[in-house]
C-alpha cells in the first residue's frame, strides 16, 4: 500500500465532499475563485484514486500541476479575504464577491484556506511519491 497516494487521494475526496457540502447543504454560492478552486481540486479526487488503486507512482507528472495552480488560486483568495489592501485586486466583478467569508472559524479559517491547506497536503503527498519512485 502506498501511504502518500492514499494521504494524498483522502486529502482530495475529502476536499471534493467539503465544497459540496457547503454549496448543496449550506446553501453557500461559490464565487469565481471558489469555482476555479473545485475545477483544479475536482478532478484530483478522481486522478488519485486511479493513482492509488493502480499503485502508480508516475502520477505525481499530472497531480503536481493542478495542485500548484490550486496553492496559487486559494492563497491569493484567501489574501482577498484577510489583508484588506490586496481588495482593490479582486477579481470577481460580478456575483457573489472573492473577498466575503462564508465561514471564520477561530479568526483566521476561511474556505480558501481549507481549500489551500488541501492542497498543500496533496503536494507534500506527491514529494514523498516523487521520492518512492527514485529510490526504485
Amino acid at each position: 500500500m502506498n501511504k502518500p497516494l492514499l494521504i494524498a487521494w483522502v486529502a482530495a475526496v475529502i476536499a471534493t465532499l467539503g465544497s459540496l457540502f457547503f454549496s448543496e447543504v449550506m446553501h453557500f454560492i461559490p464565487c469565481t475563485l471558489c469555482w476555479y478552486q473545485r475545477i483544479v481540486m475536482y478532478p484530483l479526487a478522481i486522478l488519485l484514486g486511479i493513482g492509488f488503486y493502480l499503485n502508480d507512482r508516475s502520477i505525481y507528472r499530472y497531480v503536481l500541476p493542478l495542485t500548484v495552480i490550486g496553492m496559487l488560486i486559494s492563497g491569493y483568495h484567501y489574501a482577498l479575504q484577510k489583508l484588506p489592501f490586496m481588495r482593490e485586486f479582486e477579481t470577481c466583478t460580478s456575483g457573489v464577491p472573492c473577498s466575503g467569508e462564508y465561514i471564520n472559524w477561530l479568526g483566521f479559517i476561511t474556505i480558501p484556506l481549507l481549500a489551500f491547506i488541501a492542497f498543500t497536503i496533496i503536494t507534500i503527498s506527491m514529494v514523498f511519491v516523487i521520492k518512492q519512485e527514485r529510490q526504485k
